[in-house]
């Protein structure tokens, strides 16, 4: 099967492509992600024309608007070179993009909290990098992230996840978008939208039960937007918890009752933070493949695996 394709910062794959003609490398997205996924390595920067090396450039709030200037040079505004870039980019590959990965804190390519100078030169506050706007506001279902927050192991969870689930939207229901493949999405999907968020898993399920409210077409863009949305909120351990219960009464039939109570034992020291959730997990997806009679509704469901198993991404959830 052909790999899922993400939009990665050129830097982060070792390109030498910054300001300095030096990158950035990221060991997890080079390495470990790069076994499961394709990369559309892309440098806004470059792409615009600027060179490498070439004069570093910032974000200057002048007028009313944040411009990208070269630094200590404000004659030389390069926004509509970014842009003009990054309308071609999206133009070009919008179409087979599951996520995007950013280098933080770039002025072309930050998500979150980019410098903002005054013409002056003091600080004035944060924003968002030209390109990486660009994408968030004409792919708001695009799972996005930056490099640096992929160290952390629940944003690292999160954010593969996103890719996974919305590559599978993208792939399956979008191009022959149906009644019946919108039922048997969400129904998959209802423990992984419970351990996210119990408001969005209410809200999806009273919008899936009357299709009939709506042209299927609307009703589907309001369910990615919403699904989407549920998954940029953390699952916290409560809620993993929470899910994990729902799960095991399924199971109660098919358990000894010695088995129950192993079983319990292990989401409570889950809730504890004494292992991690990869423990009961297993457990769980062990009795579902050896025993039979377990509803089908629990076995498609894609809380139970819903990134690769060799990235061990719930190994330290």
């Amino acid at each position: 099967m052909a790999k899922i394709q993400i939009g990665i910062s050129a830097c982060l794959l070792g390109h030498e492509v910054r300001y300095n003609g030096g990158h950035k490398r990221s060991a997890f997205c080079s390495q470990e992600l790069s076994q499961h996924f394709e990369f559309i390595p892309y440098c806004p920067e470059v792409a615009a024309g600027l060179g490498i090396p070439r004069k570093p450039i910032r974000l200057v709030a002048r007028n009313a608007a944040i411009e990208a200037e070269e630094s200590n040079n404000p004659d030389q505004v390069v926004t509509h070179l970014l842009k003009e870039a990054g309308d071609h980019f999206i133009a070009e590959h919008s179409h087979r993009m599951s996520g995007y990965i950013f280098m933080n804190k770039s002025p072309s390519c930050g998500i979150d909290r980019v410098k903002v100078y005054h013409p002056n030169g003091h600080p004035d506050g944060t924003n968002r990098g030209v390109f990486s706007n660009q994408v968030i506001e004409h792919l708001p279902h695009l799972p996005v992230e930056e490099a640096g927050r992929l160290n952390d192991p629940l944003l690292r969870e999160q954010f593969i996840t996103q890719v996974m689930q919305y590559h599978d939207w993208k792939t399956e229901i979008e191009p022959h978008l149906s009644k019946s493949g919108l039922i048997a999405f969400h129904t998959k999907q209802k423990y992984l939208l419970l351990s996210h968020s119990p408001k969005h898993y209410q809200d999806l399920g009273h919008l899936i039960a009357d299709l009939r409210q709506d042209d299927l077409s609307s009703i589907a863009t309001k369910y990615i937007t919403l699904f989407m949305q549920a998954l940029r909120i953390p699952a916290t351990r409560k809620k993993h918890t929470n899910v994990l219960m729902h799960i095991q009464g399924y199971l109660k039939d098919v358990m000894t009752v010695g088995e129950s109570q192993e079983l319990t034992q292990l989401i409570g020291h889950y809730h504890q933070g004494i292992v991690p959730l990869i423990v009961p997990l297993t457990l769980i997806k062990h009795y579902i493949k050896q025993r039979g009679g377990i509803s089908e509704f629990i076995k498609l469901q894609t809380y139970l695996q819903p990134h690769p198993f060799e990235l061990g991404l719930r190994n330290r959830l």
